[in-house]
């Protein structure tokens, strides 16, 4: 299978936000904290927010869903979730809309998106931050609270701040496929090569990782650093932190 056929475009009707409903439950299933009602899509559309869709052949197989905020007088964009079909992962689907939400973005003179995302799911970490040339400058524990869904093991939903600065140098670099610096590569938080093990065996010690990163990114925020990419190493996975960001 490929994306070739995909076209990404902004979901305007009822029926498309149905669809992403629908695409919801196959892609987390019936846990209640995932699942936003039809009505979610369409106040998001009504009030300047995002409901876009990647389609092949007029079947929704991706989705994003955003709402419209204010930051420091301005507006952005808070990205709620962005969900992928099972069967269309890994075809850049994701990217797709991501890239495509920008654009959206840029045209009506919006310059910032925010997510929050799991920081021990590391394959999210390496898009958002290596692909798309996000920043997260913010850790905040616990912020779902602890929930009952199977996605999140009984731990705290601690999650980073994805901050998208779109019409950033950093941001153009990473959507151009440019790769760049990255910092002082020896301020970094490790995290080890059997984190993804440990996620399906052994929940003690995914909660000590969660709780030794909680304390690094709380101290390195407080001291001006920004998570600025994700490397690969021999001893697992490193979160690499840089002074400054682009804003």
């Amino acid at each position: 299978m490929t994306a070739t056929n995909i076209v990404v475009g902004k979901c305007t009707k009822l029926e498309d936000f149905q669809s992403c409903v629908e695409l919801q439950r196959e892609i987390w299933g019936e846990a209640d904290l995932e699942i936003e009602p039809t009505t979610m899509f369409v106040v998001a559309s009504l009030t300047g927010g995002q409901i876009l869709g990647a389609f092949d052949d007029g079947k929704l197989v991706g989705y994003t869903l955003a709402v419209v905020g204010v930051r420091k007088g301005a507006p952005y964009l808070h990205s709620h979730q962005t969900g992928v079909h099972a069967k269309y992962r890994d075809l850049g689907v994701g990217r797709m809309l991501k890239v495509f939400q920008r654009e959206e973005a840029l045209s009506r003179g919006i310059r910032r998106i925010e997510w929050t995302f799991d920081p021990l799911e590391l394959k999210n970490a390496h898009f958002n931050l290596n692909r798309l040339g996000a920043i997260c400058r913010q850790y905040i524990p616990n912020l779902y609270g602890i929930t009952t869904s199977p996605l999140h093991r009984g731990l705290a939903t601690d999650r980073l701040v994805a901050e998208w600065y779109l019409d950033s140098e950093r941001v153009a670099d990473a959507i151009g496929g440019k790769s760049r610096e990255s910092g002082d590569a020896s301020t970094v938080i490790e995290l080890p090569a059997a984190l993804d093990e440990w996620k399906h065996r052994d929940c003690a010690k995914l909660k000590s990782v969660q709780e030794h990163i909680r304390k690094e990114f709380t101290e390195r925020f407080a001291g001006g650093y920004a998570a600025v990419a994700v490397q690969k190493r021999s001893s697992g996975t490193a979160y690499v932190l840089a002074r400054g960001s682009d804003s």
